[in-house]
């Protein structure tokens, strides 16, 4: 079986503007299997198909002594590199942040989301607020001897319609990802943008690896990859259209 640190570095990368890495989110064990079976060369949670699966709502509301140890049984049954979806660290001071991070490196990813909205609040933290956030995570991963890829995302997309979308969203995007650099961050996930002309600019003044999430407005693979994408990830989209499904069937079979 391939190391933790081996599958920190493959994962690393796999994240090349133009050549973008897909990650089709999963939630769990099963998910994961199905997913690997498809030609994946990564796996990742997301937030809400996690706790979803487990009965709870996003937002950090899944115990993450829970959420952990789905991350390990996922790490278990797979043997590629797994990034989860580490919401906002389970708590808003630099040093609860670096001990989620550790936890999680503990058991076995290689990766993680860190976002920059306030979780349970409204808004977005403060850049000055985020960078000492996203540096208590840097500096964990480093005393961890991982080389662990953080995912450094911001919420300015999602906390704006689409059409709503502009050049100054763009400016103080650009302003939040130059600051996470610095403070550690290995990639810039923007969710929620769309628009071919405002990611393709993200993609060209950014200089970290940008990741995009496949949302119904969003350009397909291959014009994300012509606009510099590298990363392209699915979020709760599968697990959405599983329970569509499954409620389909079974409504057919109870029905009749």
């Amino acid at each position: 079986m391939t190391s933790q640190i081996d599958k920190a570095k493959a994962f690393h990368a796999l994240h090349v503007k133009g050549d973008p890495v897909v990650l089709y989110n999963i939630w769990d064990p099963g998910s994961a299997a199905i997913v690997v079976k498809a030609g994946a060369k990564a796996i990742a949670t997301g937030s809400w198909p996690v706790a979803a699966a487990f009965g709870f709502a996003d937002g950090e509301k899944i115990p993450l002594d829970l959420a952990l140890y789905n991350m390990r049984r996922i790490v278990a049954a797979v043997d590629l590199p797994v990034t989860m979806d580490l919401e906002g660290g389970y708590g808003v001071e630099p040093e609860v942040v670096a001990t989620t991070v550790t936890r999680a490196l503990t058991e076995g990813v290689v990766g993680f989301n860190f976002e920059d909205q306030i979780v349970g609040g409204s808004g977005l933290h403060d850049v000055a607020v985020q960078v000492k956030r996203i540096a208590a995570a840097a500096d964990a991963v480093r005393a961890s001897g991982i080389p662990a890829f953080i995912n450094a995302r911001t919420d300015i997309f999602l906390k704006a319609k689409p059409d709503e979308h502009s050049d100054a969203l763009v400016d103080a995007a650009i302003e939040r990802a130059e600051a996470y650099a610095k403070a550690g961050a290995h990639g810039f996930f923007a969710p929620g943008l769309g628009d071919e002309k405002l990611i393709g600019r993200l993609c060209r003044e950014v200089e970290l690896p940008v990741n995009i999430i496949a949302l119904a407005h969003v350009p397909p693979k291959a014009k994300l990859a012509e606009l510099g994408v590298a990363r392209i990830s699915y979020g709760p989209v599968p697990y959405r259209q599983m329970a569509e499904w499954l409620e389909a069937r079974a409504r057919a079979a109870i029905e009749g």
